[in-house]
């Protein structure tokens, strides 16, 4: 199949919305960089392809095209549902500006997420993605990704999704590394702790000397 597709893009044909749908989801992952960067936007809105199971890279790239496509629906309902497939390579900017659309996404759609691009969400921007769906997060809450973004999140910012996640980050502790000193002398233990003891009344005895004589 790779080599079909490297045999079709080399004779000049381009990967028209027929293209894409021959290739379709099953081989869709066999794209390079190149070749996927040559999709042409108004295409892509005709294909229907699911990138979920491909490289990060390709995932990137796909969505890029796909925000192109359906640029001119972006503020119409209906846009969501059709990023939705491409959304595994969206960045953080636009998932923060989707938490603001009432998208009501699936929590099985929000772990498959850019890792970097929901390590970055707020809580209150996760509550604003999911919506509805808020609740089956904390199913998740022992799981990746989830686990590891409540563990950078404060716990006073995660009680205010009012559904039980636990695991942020306390406000209010310090970690104290303890130094260690090199020992002060290679005397023994007891003999460090009688001349510790006696310091005060020999400087007294001292200063007393001092004064009489």
């Amino acid at each position: 199949a790779s080599a079909a597709i490297k045999r079709y893009v080399g004779l000049g044909n381009a990967l028209n919305a027929t293209a894409l749908n021959a290739i379709g989801t099953s081989y869709v992952c066999l794209l390079n960089a190149s070749e996927l960067e040559a999709i042409d936007p108004p295409s892509l809105k005709l294909a229907s392809l699911d990138p979920s199971a491909c490289s990060q890279e390709t995932k990137n790239i796909l969505y890029e095209t796909a925000k192109k496509a359906f640029h001119d629906q972006r503020r119409l309902p209906a846009y969501y549902e059709l990023i939705l497939p491409y959304l595994g390579g969206a960045p953080a900017a636009d998932l923060k500006a989707l938490s603001k659309d009432n998208v009501n996404m699936n929590v099985s759609t929000f772990v498959t997420l850019r890792r970097e691009s929901l390590m970055s969400l707020t809580p209150s921007e996760v509550q604003g993605l999911l919506g509805l769906n808020l609740p089956e997060l904390a199913q998740w809450q022992y799981r990746s990704p989830v686990r590891e973004w409540i563990q950078v999140q404060k716990q006073s910012e995660l009680d205010k999704l009012h559904i039980g996640l636990t695991g942020g980050t306390q406000e209010g502790y310090i970690n104290i590394v303890t130094p260690k000193f090199p020992a002060l002398s290679s005397a023994p233990l007891g003999t460090m702790a009688v001349a510790f003891h006696l310091l005060p009344a020999l400087l007294l005895s001292f200063l007393m000397v001092s004064i009489l004589s």
